[in-house]
């Protein structure tokens, strides 16, 4: 399933969004263009990843300085290939905008962030390995909308071979179906590989980052919220 729209209509023009949006494909424009250096690439991907086990052996060690974090915060801009930059910006051009709507651009894009940051640690934890990527940040999105917006109707194209159609949905069996099926991948590679092994998909940082959303959204949504109008735009 592909979602291309959502009945939730922003009032105004959601900047934040539109910034997440902006900042994750110049940066993975510059990655393109690093792509002629192979070296320089390599080292743009070892300074900007997040890796679990680097971070704990600079605070155990006691080395940690500022720049043992930021990868914490700069990996969730940077991607590993094409079908990975645009299925995340798919998703956050869809759903990002009525939940900037909700809740108001700062705790956005703080619920964005910090769901980014769970979403690394949890992961970390489970299967440590390098990741980048903004899919953890963006299922934190995904479960604040769920919150918001259950029974919204989300236009989805369904691939059923050799026929191709576009339904409308409500978000509930959308995202829903998302993260049963991240659950369901995440233990299947845990019981696979185990625990230490690393993931070429991260799984668990998708279902963290959800539930970290979610926490988020009870935290962070102002007082009885601002309600994105019904309509297609």
């Amino acid at each position: 399933m592909i979602p291309l729209r959502t009945a939730l209509v922003p009032r105004g023009i959601p900047v934040v969004n539109r910034a997440l949006l902006a900042v994750n494909i110049g940066v993975w424009i510059y990655v393109v263009a690093l792509s002629r250096d192979p070296a320089a690439l390599d080292a743009f991907y070892a300074r900007y990843s997040f890796d679990w086990s680097e971070l704990v052996r600079a605070v155990s060690g006691g080395t940690a300085t500022v720049d043992a974090f930021v990868p914490l915060l700069t990996h969730m801009f940077v991607h590993g290939g094409w079908l990975h930059v645009l299925g995340n910006m798919l998703y956050l051009w869809i759903f990002g905008d009525a939940v900037e709507d909700a809740l108001g651009g700062a705790p956005y894009l703080a619920l964005y962030l910090l769901s980014g940051v769970a979403a690394a640690v949890a992961q970390g934890i489970v299967a440590p390995a390098p990741m980048v990527g903004a899919s953890g940040a963006i299922a934190g999105v995904l479960g604040a909308y769920l919150v918001l917006a259950p029974a919204s109707r989300v236009s989805t194209l369904i691939f059923l071979p050799p026929f191709i159609t576009m339904v409308d949905l409500p978000a509930l069996v959308v995202i829903g179906m998302f993260i049963v099926l991240q659950v369901i991948a995440a233990l299947a590679d845990l019981r696979l590989t185990g625990p230490a092994a690393a993931q070429e998909i991260a799984y668990f940082a998708h279902v963290f980052g959800f539930l970290a959303g979610i926490l988020l959204l009870t935290v962070l949504r102002r007082g009885g919220g601002r309600r994105a109008r019904t309509g297609w735009g």
